[in-house]
């Protein structure tokens, strides 16, 4: 069913009466996976005292993966696949306890698919800070509390060092392939620049090599809207009963977003002027169907994701710069040797293409003598939806 799926992997679609009854119950005050929920797929990293890069200590700190495939004896068949903002380790298989929405990437990684898990090992981690399992903002603290807004800032260095971390656990020296897209793709450009030698193949699709001052603009409203809802409480909510934690301010970052997400040109074709319902939204109370489509998935997301992550995160985005401290973005793409996979997408509104031909451009081994960018009315989700193209793509990086 649509509404199991995550939004940002299916291409929008009005919202029907049924669907609607599906969320009417109220949200729970925090989406995030808890110990003692199911834990469905997930496998657990102990990564021990972490420290950021502003000093700030976490006295524990875990990673949550998936995995599929083997480990071969020689361990050169691992590939590291990095979810987006709101996304996480599932990257394959079925809603089901402990995984409320289906895999994200289902025609991308499996056996056979482009990412052949009869081939590759493929390891596919929460980001730390995220809310389905790592450790993050909706843990529990060294008080046994929730860390809430105490949680240290993150940064995307921080996020990859706490990969890193898990790819020692693993015993994975050097990823045969290390993939991501959006937020994922920041990741795995700090991967290429920062862990060179720890990289033999690279693939940024949709991400830019720096988070931009317009970028930064968006996201900030969003948070904006997330700490000026009064049951977020300063970031103590989690005690909250159903329907009394922020999910009002997190359901509208969610729908600013999900503008960002998609095309004009979807949203028009899809909704046109289209009403919900025969009651007209021009001042007879009714709405559009975009509106509809909005609000829906910003309710549906409340009930899987934590406001504290989406700050921490959100923040932890606006980090992104591969150049500071390393001489300017160009120097430091420069330090890229593994071969390199750069995708874009043309209707992209968040991470424009122009940010995908200066990775291209500054990467000394990128595959092929043009970066790739492909034609799609799904705006910045097109990466996770337009699934023959870019499965082709990353199917020729695994073979090259």
């Amino acid at each position: 069913m649509d509404w199991q799926a995550s939004e940002d992997t299916v291409p929008s679609a009005p919202i029907s009466e049924a669907d609607a009854r599906l969320l009417r119950a109220r949200p729970p005050a925090s989406g995030a996976w808890r110990d003692g929920d199911p834990a469905g797929g997930r496998l657990f990293a102990p990564l021990g005292a972490f420290r950021t890069e502003n000093g700030e200590r976490l006295p524990f700190a875990r990673l949550a993966y998936e995995s599929w495939g083997e480990l071969n004896a020689a361990g050169d068949n691992a590939v590291l696949v990095l979810h987006a903002l709101t996304g996480d380790s599932h990257v394959r298989g079925s809603a089901g306890p402990g995984h409320p929405t289906d895999g994200w990437w289902e025609d991308i990684v499996g056996p056979g698919a482009p990412i052949d898990t009869d081939r590759w090992f493929v390891v596919a981690p929460n980001m730390l800070g995220g809310c389905q399992g790592s450790t993050g903002p909706a843990s529990i603290g060294p008080d046994g509390r929730e860390w809430g807004a105490r949680f240290p800032y993150l940064t995307v260095r921080d996020q990859v060092a706490a990969q890193a971390l898990l790819a020692d656990a693993l015993g994975i020296a050097r990823w045969a392939a290390v993939i991501g897209g959006s937020m994922g793709g920041m990741h795995a450009l700090e991967w290429g620049v920062g862990l060179s030698d720890r990289v033999e193949r690279l693939a940024v699709l949709a991400a830019p090599p720096t988070t931009t001052a317009d970028q930064i603009a968006l996201n900030s409203v969003q948070l904006e809207a997330i700490r000026i809802d009064p049951h977020f409480a300063g970031g103590d909510y989690y005690d909250a009963d159903d329907g009394e934690g922020p999910h009002r301010g997190l359901a509208l970052a969610r729908r600013m977003a999900l503008l960002n997400y998609r095309s004009p040109m979807e949203l028009n074709l899809r909704f046109q002027r289209s009403w919900q319902s025969g009651v007209s939204p021009l001042g007879g109370g009714g709405r559009f169907a975009v509106e509809s489509y909005l609000d829906f998935h910003g309710n549906k997301f409340t009930r899987r994701f934590d406001a504290n992550s989406y700050l921490t995160l959100v923040e932890a985005m606006n980090s992104h710069d591969v150049g500071r401290g390393r001489g300017g973005v160009e120097d430091a793409l420069a330090r890229v040797t593994a071969r390199t996979l750069v995708l874009g997408i043309d209707s992209d509104r968040l991470f424009p293409v122009d940010g995908q031909e200066r990775i291209f451009r500054g990467i000394r081994t990128t595959q092929g003598e043009t970066m790739v960018v492909l034609s799609s009315d799904f705006g910045h989700d097109g990466f996770l939806i337009e699934t023959d193209a870019v499965g082709t793509h990353l199917r020729g990086l695994l073979e090259s």
